[in-house]
């Protein structure tokens, strides 16, 4: 049979002839049964030796595209496979929970001029030069062990340092074995569901929240209900019955900044008692806390063990280490060691031996105080020029910590906001955070943004609402 084949431009023949015989064979041009040139003769026509031809016979006989038979030649055996998609068949669909789940945001290439993106910190404040140095230590020869896999509980040296960390900062009373090393907030609720709630259970999140539990949540075919949030915190009133697990940020909401009241932390208590559900307390950034001392976490008011304690260091350090942990009840550490076994396994060995030694030896301690006195700055930098400039359109919500300031506004902010990221400033409208009653203001992260950027980027904000855009 005549078969095409163009090496016309290729330098390596063997694969370029092996690419089109199998191209051919899959899209039919030659069919199963059908016998191929000799190798002398096909070597001949293309001007290429004989091993060339016969390796990438060889090659597509291992994968089952070709059988050669003794005195007879070499045939087609693979029925050939349309490149086509059929457009009469519905294809492979996702459970429709994921319907509702958003793509993932793009990454910022290259990052907006002005960025008051909300949970991003000061990156070029990382501590660069130690961490090269801590990493490189824990690679060399005798630290070998960090190479395999880990402990799904996370590495013993950094389970330590954050217990003694929890314990000292926030008066969170655990030990190491209470510890699991996560992702995130994120891994942590899906850990929690995995180990307590079935498919349909109801859960309930602060509306406004912190979208990704809530979505998290909803994916793995939990009921989501919102409830909504007060001066003093999430209203317990309004948790529908069955709950079982509700996920709050107390020390400072996300995204209103507000401090939950301590009547309302024991009340929230009290309610997951008699209601046999769990709290997940994300206690997120309040190592930025700018005034006072906050308030006590649920975990340390619990003496019943219906509280799951979140941390990260996702915004203390850096997102891209994927490092945070979770602080159980004795009872749940367990099941979520195994959950987080099946799920990824552990986290990276290295990191986290590298984090144990920078909490130990002092590096984190002083890392969150340079730039707890970075943030303040910028914090009260923001404050004044919202104040000042914005008095007629933004109302700023009482914020003590963290690495973001809400505004009220008396109309949605949608518009302002798409007109705002075509200037180049970046940041969020209050309504992406709700889910039933929307509120209508922005949100400004400081973190991101330098303290020289922040007046320039909310002059251009402030030209685009007077031109009314918003």
């Amino acid at each position: 049979m005549e078969i095409h084949i163009d090496l016309t431009g290729t330098r390596g023949h063997r694969d370029a002839i092996y690419r089109q015989l199998r191209a051919a064979i899959l899209a039919g041009r030659i069919r199963p049964g059908e016998a191929l040139p000799p190798t002398r003769e096909l070597a001949q026509r293309l001007a290429v030796s004989r091993t060339t031809v016969s390796a990438a016979y060889d090659r597509l006989a291992a994968e089952g595209f070709l059988a050669a038979r003794v005195g007879a030649g070499t045939f087609v055996t693979a029925a050939p496979v349309s490149a086509e998609p059929v457009p009469a068949g519905p294809g492979v669909r996702p459970l429709p929970e994921w319907d509702a789940v958003p793509p993932p945001p793009a990454p910022f290439a290259p990052a907006p001029e002005f960025d008051f993106r909300p949970g991003v910190p000061d990156l070029s404040l990382f501590p660069f030069d130690t961490w090269r140095r801590l990493i490189t230590q824990r690679l060399r020869a005798g630290q070998a062990g960090l190479m395999t896999y880990g402990d799904p509980q996370g590495h013993p040296a950094l389970r330590a340092e954050i217990a003694r960390h929890a314990g000292v900062s926030r008066d969170v009373r655990a030990g190491a074995a209470q510890v699991v090393v996560t992702a995130g907030a994120q891994q942590t609720t899906d850990l929690v569901a995995r180990v307590l709630l079935r498919t349909g259970d109801l859960a309930a999140v602060e509306d406004p929240g912190y979208p990704p539990p809530r979505l998290v949540l909803g994916a793995r075919g939990v009921r989501v209900a919102p409830v909504p949030v007060d001066a003093s915190g999430i209203v317990v009133d309004a948790i529908p019955a069955g709950t079982r697990l509700v996920y709050v940020t107390p020390s400072h909401q996300y995204p209103l900044g507000l401090s939950m009241s301590l009547d309302r932390r024991l009340e929230l208590l009290d309610w997951a008692e008699r209601n046999d559900a769990v709290l997940v307390e994300d206690d997120y950034d309040t190592e930025f806390r700018y005034t006072g001392r906050p308030l006590e976490p649920l975990h340390s008011l619990d003496s019943r063990g219906r509280v799951v304690y979140v941390g990260s260091f996702s915004k203390v350090l850096s997102p891209a280490l994927r490092l945070g942990f979770l602080i159980a009840p004795p009872t749940l550490v367990p099941a979520l060691v195994k959950a987080r076994y099946l799920t990824d396994w552990h986290a990276p060995n290295v990191e986290q031996a590298a984090l144990a030694a920078f909490m130990a030896e002092g590096g984190f301690a002083r890392h969150v105080r340079r730039m707890r006195k970075v943030y303040r700055g910028r914090h009260e930098l923001l404050s004044a020029v919202l104040a000042r400039d914005f008095a007629d359109f933004l109302t700023p919500l009482p914020s003590t910590a963290g690495l973001h300031l809400s505004a009220l506004a008396p109309a949605d902010c949608g518009g302002l906001v798409r007109a705002a990221r075509r200037r180049g400033v970046r940041l969020y409208s209050l309504g992406d955070f709700g889910v039933g009653e929307r509120r209508h203001g922005l949100v400004f992260g400081y973190g991101a943004v330098a303290a020289e950027r922040i007046e320039p980027g909310l002059a251009r904000l402030r030209a685009l609402a007077d031109e009314g855009v918003a």
